[in-house]
């Protein structure tokens, strides 16, 4: 694996996790002012956006992304730059359409999503409005994730990583600063108002972001722009013949990159209707709070490396498979499985075991122990969530989009067919196996077209598979050990204070543990490269 995909993939994974970081921090206190009834109203609004953002933006920066890496390794710089330009044209037209579209339609999202004319004395009118705030940002996200994948086509990473990183400041700031203005010094504190504005922030983030991208355009305009010079004659190709071909790559894009809140859609107009058809109706609001619109944030902690990885993993094997470097590209793909596998795996089954203590420092000790035994659930899906955003993107670098989206829909009909009888029987935990099954059966149809369109073997990955779960169980029972010593000592159960000393030493306890198996078994080693043990203290000498 190139020095440069690794570099790159480092860049945006330390981008996209402070980026998460800072997502899950800001819960904390946000959780505190609002509740869960605050966390049910944000959810119900919030989702709906995630749906339309996907289809504004139909797939165009990650298809830049790809388009931008095919011609640029042909050396044709020239197509590529026309091709973006006119993205640009394309993205604030649809964004535009789509706000309005969602502005104009939200008293039927709301009405749907709550199934009834109010809930917990949340009503129909209060989403609308909560729908509506949010619904600004498209009008600015859409221009600024192509501008993203502009850079990522270049396989230049650090603008993506930094505005990331400062969109997720600036909304944060303007989230949390809003909402406690609104409910704490304000009279009356309409908690409606604050949760409008909380969603209104994600509009004010994006603006941050992208003026954050405009500076490094403005720094590199010259080396990305003027500078190129085609190597090769530029293909005469019609700017309808450039949007059908970026067409070709965008609209399975489009579908991939709804793969998650696809999930969370069904699960929003699903969730409350089966709670209510069972006769769970008392406990609706924790449930779904808890399930719908709290833990996703925590459990996306772990799928962000998967995440970032698949965006520096497309363009990279685009070139792999135009270049005809198939060796190269089937490399790649062992190696990148590998790693997630190795990074991704331990960390669910650490917070699958920290359950409690996790769940008590982010959300608090109200409906403790209903959120540790959910999230004891949820925390394995995260494997399935980052393999799959993986799988997918081999597939998309590979020109295999359809059998990407054959994937996605393939997991999609199972979670439609399953969660509404498993979330009557068995109530969150039903809507969780639900998404798992749906994930697992996408997984099995993409790896079999991986295998069979790369004639990729997974001999070595399925053996450094078991051996990484092995370490993955020594590492569980060494945490779980830890923190039953510290319960003699600190209870997480009486406050945030205590849950973060207990979560704490049982994650440096678990980390070091599992990062010495690994490099005594050479696992660190075969991964990463020998250069890896420089960073280890007191390696041994011969290496």
């Amino acid at each position: 694996m190139s020095n440069k995909f690794l570099r790159g993939t480092f860049v945006l994974t330390l981008g996209t996790y402070i980026s998460r970081i800072l997502g899950m921090i800001y819960i904390i206190p946000f959780t505190a002012l609002v509740g869960l009834n605050g966390n049910l109203l944000y959810q119900t609004g919030y989702a709906q956006y995630t749906i339309f953002l996907s289809i504004a933006t139909a797939g165009f920066p990650a298809a830049v992304s790809k388009y931008v890496s095919k011609y640029n390794a042909l050396g044709d710089y020239e197509t590529s730059r026309r091709m973006f330009k006119a993205g640009l044209r394309v993205m604030l037209l649809t964004g535009v359409l789509a706000f309005l579209v969602l502005f104009f339609l939200a008293p039927y999202f709301a009405k749907g999503a709550l199934s009834s004319d109010q809930l917990n004395g949340i009503t129909v009118e209060d989403v609308t409005f909560v729908i509506r705030m949010v619904s600004t940002a498209l009008l600015v996200v859409p221009i600024m994730s192509l501008i993203r994948g502009f850079f990522q086509g270049h396989q230049s990473m650090g603008p993506t990583a930094i505005s990331q990183v400062i969109e997720q400041l600036v909304r944060i700031a303007f989230l949390l600063g809003a909402t406690y203005y609104i409910l704490k010094i304000m009279d009356g504190g309409n908690l409606v108002l604050a949760v409008g504005y909380a969603t209104f922030a994600a509009t004010v983030g994006a603006i941050g972001g992208l003026i954050v991208l405009i500076v490094y355009w403005l720094r590199r305009k010259n080396s990305l722009l003027a500078m190129k010079e085609n190597e090769i004659p530029a293909h005469e190709v019609s700017i309808k013949s450039i949007f059908k071909e970026v067409l070709r790559y965008a609209a399975p894009f489009v579908f991939i990159g709804l793969a998650i809140p696809i999930y969370q859609l069904i699960d929003t107009y699903t969730f409350i209707g089966s709670m209510r058809a069972a006769g769970y109706e008392e406990i609706i609001t924790d449930h779904y709070a808890i399930t719908v619109s709290m833990l996703p944030k925590l459990i996306m902690i772990p799928v962000s490396l998967a995440t970032a990885f698949g965006l520096t993993l497309i363009p990279s094997v685009t070139e792999a498979f135009t270049t005809k470097n198939y060796e190269g590209l089937r490399r790649q793909i062992d190696q990148t499985l590998q790693i997630i596998m190795f990074l991704v795996l331990p960390a669910v089954i650490g917070l699958s075991v920290l359950a409690g203590p996790a769940y008590s420092v982010f959300f608090g000790v109200k409906s403790l122990e209903l959120g540790k035994d959910i999230l004891m659930w949820y925390a394995p899906v995260a494997l399935l969530f980052s393999l799959f955003t993986v799988n997918a993107a081999i597939l998309q670098g590979m020109n295999k989009q359809k059998l990407a989206v054959i994937s996605l829909v393939l997991g999609i009909l199972v979670k439609l067919a399953l969660n509404m009888p498993l979330i009557q029987m068995f109530q969150s935990v039903g809507s969780i196996a639900a998404t798992a099954l749906g994930y697992l059966v996408s997984l099995i149809y993409g790896f079999a077209m991986i295998k069979r369109h790369a004639n990729y073997s997974y001999g070595v990955l399925i053996k450094r598979t078991f051996l990484i779960i092995a370490f993955g169980i020594f590492m569980g029972l060494t945490v779980s050990v830890t923190q039953s010593i510290l319960d003699i000592f600190i209870t997480y159960s009486d406050g945030r204070m205590q849950s973060v000393t207990v979560l704490a030493i049982s994650v440096i306890v678990g980390v070091a543990v599992y990062l010495y198996v690994a490099y005594r078994s050479h696992l660190l080693e075969k991964l990463f490269g020998s250069r890896i043990l420089k960073f280890i203290p007191g390696r041994r000498r011969e290496y």
